[in-house]
């Protein structure tokens, strides 16, 4: 198993790892089998099959914070998926882990991500309540194992277990561990896969999954500063008072007096990023020395997360997180641009429930003799997938007004 076809002789990804990481060679496999790649690990196989996929290009036209056509230079879930990738490499090649399984967890981890960010979300949520409610990672599950149409043998992209894995349990296990309690509440499209392919929902994920999960924590953290102040929203000045990036900022204006504002905010964020991924590289290496775990499996049940920032790092994000919620999210401006992109996913939610001949072909096929059930999320299937441009779309094509957005 470990020869994979003479893999190791000519060096395609089976590299040595620490004896906690994943190894492609001892994957678990697929859903469906297939015969290994000659040139490729199992997690290289998925990395590529992510980027090749409809929903990792439709990601380039929806909404992070700031709507996609309000400027060319905010972040769109595309560029946010692209830096968290980087990042949760960099973890990944800091802990001795699988590169390719981090960066193909991060590439992947927000494909359930609707039209107009968590608004969308929220709205879709609000329809789908009698139906078992909508969230993105669940969805995102959908699009990998059901809804991407791309394959003659499968639907989906028949992933491997731990690129599944990370991408359901990568913020966590989703239930309390065995035995423990009783189970917390699981989205239902993952109860139902995960009765094809148990990834073991009480446990936590492997720490290659754990570095996509803190790397966007920090990507966000960092980028919406940027597009904050790009929007005006945000100033420097009102982060001298938040102590991560007020230290920061204190630090780069003592080293560069009198460097211009653009300057000087690149500065800030690039020493933010450099900061929090070494502050997470430092905890985790601490934590796997007390832990040594032997195994991956030996991280899935530690029982804790090991890829964590530091408590003074931990303090120091939550209070950054508590003001970007006070001052950009939650901000006049974005709280009434987000009114108006949820009228418009409510809008095309109730037009195609009511009337699934208006919806395009191949996907109103059959839904005049579904029930309620089948029917609504296969309008949420339709609408989560849409860009916001193309919502926006299909608003003006159905009814007489839509919300001007931006």
């Amino acid at each position: 198993m470990n020869d994979k076809g003479g893999l190791n002789d000519i060096g395609f990804g089976y590299r040595p790892r620490a004896a906690y990481a994943c190894d492609p060679a001892k994957s678990r496999g697929r859903l469906y089998d297939e015969a290994e790649s000659p040139t490729r690990t199992p997690f290289q196989r998925d990395r590529d099959r992510i980027i090749h996929s409809t929903a990792f290009r439709r990601l380039k036209h929806k909404t992070q914070v700031f709507l996609v056509h309000e400027s060319d230079h905010y972040r769109t879930r595309l560029t946010h998926t692209i830096e968290v990738a980087q990042i949760a490499r960099a973890l990944a090649r800091a802990l001795s882990c699988d590169e390719d399984l981090a960066e193909a967890i991060a590439l992947v981890h927000d494909f359930g991500h609707t039209p107009f960010g968590h608004t969308g979300e929220d709205a879709l949520d609000e329809r789908m309540k009698s139906w078992g409610g909508f969230d993105h990672n669940a969805q995102s599950l959908r699009i990998v194992t059901k809804l991407e149409k791309r394959y003659a043998e499968f639907d989906g992209l028949n992933l491997s277990w731990e690129t599944l894995e990370g991408l359901v349990k990568h913020n966590g296990p989703l239930m309390n561990a065995r035995g423990e309690g009783v189970p917390v509440p699981v989205p239902k499209p993952i109860r139902d896969f995960n009765e094809l392919f148990d990834l073991e929902l009480d446990l936590h994920a492997s720490l290659e999954a754990q570095c996509a999960a803190i790397a966007d924590d920090i990507a966000y953290n960092t980028h919406d500063i940027d597009d904050g102040i790009r929007s005006g929203l945000l100033s420097l000045d009102m982060l001298d008072g938040v102590s991560l990036p007020g230290a920061i900022l204190a630090g780069v204006r003592q080293r560069y007096p009198g460097l211009d504002p653009v300057r000087t905010g690149h500065e800030l964020l690039r020493r933010q990023i450099t900061i929090m991924v070494e502050d997470a590289i430092t905890t985790a290496k601490a934590m796997l020395a007390e832990l040594a775990p032997q195994s991956a499996a030996d991280v899935r049940r530690a029982g804790r997360t090991i890829v964590a920032f530091s408590p003074r790092m931990a303090r120091e994000e939550k209070e950054l997180k508590a003001f970007l919620y006070a001052n950009l999210y939650r901000h006049p401006d974005v709280l009434a641009m987000r009114t108006k992109a949820e009228k418009v996913v409510l809008d095309l939610f109730d037009a195609y429930f009511s009337d699934p001949s208006t919806m395009p072909e191949g996907w109103r096929d059959v839904l005049d003799r579904a029930d309620a059930g089948v029917k609504a999320r296969h309008v949420s299937d339709f609408l989560a997938g849409m860009t916001d441009p193309y919502a926006l779309k299909e608003h003006r094509r159905l009814f007489d007004q839509t919300p001007e957005l931006g």
